[in-house]
């Protein structure tokens, strides 16, 4: 090596009995010290061992076929891999997609053949739209392009909601839609823009958030479906419906007068429900009284008619006799209501005494009196 020749160079003196600079005799290492280690024989050393080691030496057939079998062995062996409890694995080869497999040990053709991607399937995803930040705080913005839609009676409301998904098919997420996350964004608010159109603006800033938030689900999970996206909707939860901002004011004070129209029709509801069972009741009763004298007018009738009945058939039977009977009985009838003036025959004329009062007698008597 160019250390080890004599005479002056770099590290060494001139001359065998030279010195350097350093003050020692011999090189510039040390005076009489080891030269450096020698790189050739260092390499020499090494390719010695592998001939050893392979019979015949690196450069025959039988070394390069050892080197190629050692080097398929691991290579293959680094096809196998494990799919975790809350993943899915998904093959590949040469990039295009071929099959899913379940969570355990599995094997598939190593790089750059074969590709393994393992994407978690548990992990609950979460988009907020209508809104940025966290919901119910102060920490939270809202975004009108997305939230601000048309109600069916053509008002406007403002709805933030928040969709929850998953991944279902590993396979069909990663490679049948572009851009999964925004995907799902861009769907879902086009399936809430969907259901609100279809309701009334009361509908849905009152008792239809739940109803709204569970159609919008439904909806969504078609429209990905058709897609073939391998994405299941867990929830989809309405975090608020209101008019806009600049009509707030106006629209709390519809509700507070559908309010009192509410109350006044509860009250005139409570009276109605007080008011007609009585004047059913007593329209019952009525019904009840006027059913009953019915049937005593028609008995009484139909008791008068037999009695007619039978004095006509006595009547038949013996004319003078009925007929005689019935006049007697009239005039008692008649004379038992009567002021009555009796005179004697012999009285007629003469025998009248002459001041007895028969005009204030005839006078007193009732009106109506034959005598």
């Amino acid at each position: 090596m160019f250390w080890k020749q004599q005479g002056s160079g770099p590290w060494g003196g001139g001359g065998s009995g030279g010195r350097n600079n350093n003050g020692g005799g011999g090189n510039s290492w040390g005076g009489g010290g080891e030269p450096p280690p020698d790189l050739e024989e260092l390499l020499q050393r090494s390719q010695d061992r592998i001939r050893q080691f392979m019979p015949g030496g690196m450069g025959s057939s039988r070394g390069i076929m050892i080197i190629f079998a050692l080097f398929l062995f691991f290579w293959g062996a680094s096809g196998f891999y494990r799919v975790q409890p809350d993943e899915q694995g998904v093959e590949l080869l040469f990039g295009r997609y071929v099959k899913t497999t379940q969570p355990g040990l599995n094997y598939w053709f190593p790089t750059p053949i074969g590709e393994i991607q393992t994407p978690k399937v548990t992990l609950t995803n979460q988009i907020t739209i209508g809104f940025r930040g966290v919901p119910n705080t102060t920490n939270k913005r809202d975004v009108p392009q997305e939230s601000l839609m048309l109600t069916g009676d053509e008002n406007i409301v403002d709805v933030d909601f928040v969709v929850q998904w998953r991944i279902r098919d590993a396979g069909a997420y990663l490679f049948n839609i572009r851009a999964p996350e925004q995907t799902v964004k861009l769907a879902a608010e086009s399936a809430m823009r969907e259901v609100v159109g279809q309701n009334t603006l009361d509908f849905v800033t009152t008792g239809g958030r739940e109803v709204v938030g569970q159609t919008t689900q439904t909806v969504l999970q078609d429209i990905l479906d058709s897609y073939g996206a391998g994405i299941s909707i867990l929830e989809i939860r309405v975090q608020g419906a209101n008019p806009p901002p600049e009509v707030i004011d106006a629209f709390n004070d519809v509700q507070r007068a559908n309010q009192d129209q509410e109350r006044l029709r509860n009250e005139a509801n409570a009276y109605r429900n007080d008011i007609v069972p009585r004047a059913k009741g007593e329209a019952s009763r009525m019904i009840e009284n006027a059913s009953a004298e019915k049937q005593k007018l028609i008995r009484e009738a139909d008791g008068q008619a037999q009695r007619f009945d039978a004095f006509y058939e006595t009547y038949k039977n013996n004319k003078d006799v009925t007929s005689r009977r019935l006049y007697l009985e009239t005039m008692q009838e008649v004379y038992a209501r009567s002021t009555k003036v009796i005179m004697d025959e012999s009285g007629k004329g003469n025998g009248v005494v002459p001041y007895l009062p028969l005009n204030e007698l005839r006078g007193n008597r009732p009106q109506g009196d034959g005598s």
